[in-house]
This record gives structure tokens, C-alpha cells and sequence, in this order.
């Protein structure tokens, strides 16, 4: 055996204690976070909650957002500690719109403050006097004590709107977090609870179709009469009023009893002077710094063991007020770029959703892929069309188009929609339709779409003339 010296060139990646709490910082969600640094205020002395400068942001109510400063961060080392400070806007208010006083800061026991808790995250003051209306207008069960129509007529009197208006507000109530409140009767209700169930539900559409022709015989648990008159098989009708009595007609009298369930937002986006605003929620950023008192003591301390522990905890106090601002600016521009790259699915729905993928974002910000997955997964941006997940944004592009396939599911649904009662559109003639507006798509394609829409195929639709039942999945 011969011995012998060889050198080697490789690169290894290691990774310091104050980077791996920084990712870890990122991939936290909003609850998290709060339980993470409830747990290093108790074990570090030499950290504070800031809640002083935390109230200040909060009660601010400056008129125009003050803009952050863009700052370009090639690693995390770069980042200048002050920049945790600099993050939050001192306001977030659209005019003398507050927006910091709408988000619901607890629980309710009382079922009409917990939904105009929630309406307050997206309605304007107008809209919100509207869903008192309404809610005002309900029985104890959650239905409406007299016709919509005329309730509708009464709210655009006492409101100065237009009846329209009126009966949004009360769609946005029936379709919100306790659905089916603000129902004109049980069909309604249960149709409603239908339509947001999440995912792909087997038999939805058949439950509609039942819900909305057969609810007597429903009532009367008649399977065979249901079976008979929508030219069913009795399995298929009891499956589908099993999934109907699945749901909820009562929905005020459990509700009562529900907890609330809130998404705080982390970022809201809105449309002000022409322009979409993006500033962090402070509810969700919560501000430490370092104890003055313990640095103060460190100075005049001498060496020994107790002087070691206390640099330990002032160094491990730093670098956590360091992740922070890391976390905060990373979210901050992370959003904003996203904004800037959806701002036609936030004015225009689903249909204008843009193709975007984690890359893009990540090469706009000027950090890696895995960095903007982190800070997306779990984090929820509120804007002007509802709630939603940062990860929500993303969209793959169609083969061969330039829109993404969410555009086109939503285009598809449209189609649906508005097809003539009696004359279905077959997935062929939809792919035909989409062809005459450039987006070239298989009919395949188009039937996938409409599977994951949960919509029957165009035979099925004409035979029970009943609209499609969309939930996009």
C-alpha cells in the first residue's frame, strides 16, 4: 500500500446559528410566531415586547401609508439591524379609514359581533351599516324574518344605495364564515352550505338538483319519489340527501356556540390614489428590543461567569430582534412584489389571475426560490376580494398560452354560467369559444377544469335545466 498527499477543491454550505434562526423565523406562520416569542421573552430576560411603539402603530391614523424604502438584500448578514423599525408603515389607513381598527382583535360571545368582526376586514362603513341590517333582520335561527326583496327596498331607503348594493352585502353575509345566515328560507340556506364545501364533494350537484326540486319530498325522507322524479337510481338519491342532511339548517343557533375562527391577516393590500398599498398588519409583527438595563449592566460588569451568561443572553436577544426584521422586510417586499405582478386579478377577479411562479418573485426581490416558499407558506395577505393565502398567488402558466390555468378555469366557469338553460355547452364548444378569445386548450383540458369546478358534464345539466353548481377547488 502506497501513502500519498492529494488536495481536493468541493464547497460546503454552513450554516451559522444566526442564519438557521432566520429560516426558521421566515417559515413560521402568524400563531406561531406569537407562541416563539412567548417562549424566548420567559427564557431571555434580555428581551422586551415593545408595546408602546407597538400601540403607536396601531392607533396611528395618518392619511397617506408612508412607503418603506426598497432595499436590496443579497444575504441575510446585509440586513441592517434598524431595518426591523423601518419595516412597518406608522400607518396603514386609506384616508380616515383606520384600518388597524377593523381587525378583530378577539372572540365575541355574541354571534352578530363576531360576523361584523369579520365584515369589518372587507366592507366599507356604508356596507357594514347594510350587514347590521340584515343581521338585525334574522331570527334566531339565522333567517330572514320578512322577503329580501323588500328588505332590500327598505336598507337602499334608510342607506341612500341602490337595492343591488343591499342584496350583496347580504350574499357576502350568506356566503360568509357562518354560511347560510341571511337565508330567505332552508333552500337557500342549504344551498348556500352546498357551495362551500371545499374540494371536489361527490353528489353535489345531484344534492342541489334534489335541494332544489324535490326539498318536500326531501322532508319526508321519500328517497324512492326523489329517485322516481329526477330519474335516479334510489342509491344515488339517498347519497345525495345524506350529504344534505350532512349540512347545517340552523345556522344562527349553532353558530351561537362556534368558536370563531379568524384569519389575521400578516399584509393588506388596497387601492388608494391610483395605486395598490401593501403594508404589514402590526397585530402580526409584534416589535422586541433589547433590555437598556442589561446592557447598561454588561458596561460595567467585570469578567466572570455571570458577566459570560449575561453577553449569551444579549447576543441571543440581538439576533432574534435580528430574524425578525428579516422576516418582516422579507414578507413586506415579498407581498409587494406579488401585488405588483396580480394587481389585475385583485381589480378583476379570477379571470385576470397572471401566470407566477416562485422564481420570478424570488428573482425580483433578489433571494433565493426556498427563501420566498418559506415566507408565502402560511402567511395570508387581506385585500379588497378576501383573504388569502400568499401561496394562492401563484398560478401556472397554460402550455402554449399566455394566462395561467387558473384564468382559464374561471373563464370556463363563466361560460357555464351564462350557457342557455336548455342548451348546455358541451366541453368541445367551450374549448371552441376559449379558441375564438386565443386560449387553445384540448377539450380534455376543458373537462378537467370542470371537474375540478365540481360542474357536471353538459347532459347532466340539460337534463335537470339546473345551473352549475361552481366551487373552485
Amino acid at each position: 500500500m502506497k501513502n500519498g498527499l492529494s488536495t481536493q477543491l468541493g464547497q460546503q454550505l454552513h450554516l451559522t446559528p444566526q442564519l438557521l434562526q432566520s429560516i426558521r423565523l421566515l417559515q413560521l406562520d402568524g400563531l406561531q410566531l406569537e407562541q416563539e416569542i412567548r417562549r424566548l421573552l420567559e427564557q431571555n430576560p434580555a428581551l422586551e415586547l415593545d408595546e408602546s411603539q407597538q400601540a403607536e402603530i396601531i392607533d396611528a391614523a395618518a392619511p397617506v401609508v408612508a412607503e418603506a424604502a426598497a432595499q436590496d438584500v443579497a444575504a441575510f448578514d446585509e440586513l441592517p439591524e434598524s431595518s426591523m423599525w423601518d419595516v412597518p408603515a406608522a400607518s396603514w389607513s386609506d384616508g380616515d379609514d383606520d384600518r388597524m381598527q377593523r381587525i378583530a382583535a378577539g372572540e365575541s360571545t355574541d354571534l352578530h359581533v363576531r360576523v361584523m368582526s369579520r365584515l369589518a376586514l372587507e366592507l366599507d362603513a356604508r356596507d357594514l351599516e347594510i350587514a347590521a341590517f340584515w343581521l338585525d333582520h334574522a331570527d334566531d335561527s339565522g333567517y330572514l324574518e320578512q322577503d329580501p326583496a323588500a328588505l332590500a327596498l327598505l336598507a337602499a331607503a334608510r342607506f341612500a344605495v341602490t337595492p343591488a348594493r343591499a342584496e350583496r352585502v347580504r350574499q357576502r353575509i350568506l356566503h360568509g364564515e357562518y354560511t347560510g345566515l341571511a337565508a330567505r328560507d332552508l333552500r337557500e340556506c342549504l344551498l348556500a352550505q352546498l357551495q362551500a364545501l371545499p374540494g371536489r364533494v361527490p353528489g353535489r350537484a345531484l344534492a342541489a338538483r334534489i335541494l332544489r326540486e324535490c326539498l318536500e319530498l326531501l322532508a319526508e325522507h321519500d328517497y324512492t319519489a326523489i329517485a322516481r322524479q329526477l330519474d335516479l337510481e334510489y342509491a344515488q338519491a339517498e347519497d345525495a340527501a345524506r350529504l344534505i342532511l350532512s349540512l347545517n339548517g340552523r345556522p344562527g343557533e349553532s353558530a351561537e356556540d362556534a368558536p370563531a375562527r379568524y384569519i389575521v391577516p400578516d399584509v393588506v393590500a388596497w387601492h388608494a390614489d391610483c395605486a395598490w398599498r401593501v403594508a404589514l398588519n402590526p397585530a402580526t409583527t409584534p416589535r422586541l428590543s433589547v433590555s437598556g438595563s442589561y446592557e447598561r449592566g454588561l458596561d460595567g460588569a467585570g469578567a466572570g461567569e455571570a458577566t459570560q451568561k449575561l453577553r449569551e443572553l444579549l447576543q441571543e436577544a440581538r439576533w432574534l430582534t435580528r430574524g425578525l426584521s428579516i422576516r418582516y422586510d422579507t414578507l413586506l417586499r415579498t407581498a409587494r412584489a406579488i401585488v405588483e405582478r396580480q394587481a389585475g386579478f385583485l381589480a378583476h377577479g379570477d379571470e385576470a389571475m397572471a401566470p407566477l411562479t416562485l422564481k420570478e418573485i424570488a428573482d425580483e426581490i433578489g433571494m433565493h426560490e426556498s427563501t420566498v416558499s418559506r415566507i408565502t407558506t402560511g402567511k395570508y395577505m387581506q385585500t379588497p376580494r378576501g383573504t388569502f393565502e400568499l401561496k394562492h398567488f401563484f398560478a401556472v402558466r397554460l402550455e402554449g398560452a399566455n394566462v395561467s390555468g387558473a384564468a382559464v378555469r374561471a373563464m370556463v366557469r363563466r361560460l357555464i354560467e351564462s350557457e342557455p338553460a336548455a342548451r348546455p355547452l358541451a366541453d368541445e364548444a367551450i374549448a371552441g369559444l376559449l379558441a375564438r378569445q386565443g386560449i387553445h386548450i384540448a377539450r380534455r383540458t376543458v373537462a378537467k377544469y370542470r371537474e375540478q369546478l365540481d360542474i357536471a358534464p353538459a347532459r347532466l345539466r340539460r337534463r335537470g335545466n339546473v345551473p352549475a353548481l361552481a366551487k373552485a377547488g
